[in-house]
């Protein structure tokens, strides 16, 4: 397991799937690729929990809600 884990990685999960994700399916893939008890930060914040980090993604317009799920606004994801 990571010490921390970019929300970067997050949001490509998100774009990697064919369909948008329940928060409950996206949590147990990033529980199945980072570890249960992983923490995760941003450019502009730090240790956060997975629960604390969608709520910084949604806040930010990079997680948006999609049929039943949530996908990513790929126009809203800095690269770096």
């Amino acid at each position: 397991m990571q010490d921390s884990v970019h929300g970067h990685e997050v949001l490509e999960l998100v774009l990697a799937a064919p369909q948008p994700l329940t928060l409950e399916a996206l949590e147990e893939q990033v529980g199945a690729r980072f570890g249960a008890e992983a923490r995760f930060h941003t450019c502009s914040a730090s240790g956060l929990s997975f629960r604390e980090l969608v709520d910084f993604l949604h806040l930010r317009g990079k997680l948006v809600p999609a049929a039943g799920g949530v996908a990513a606004d790929r126009s809203r994801i800095c690269e770096h």
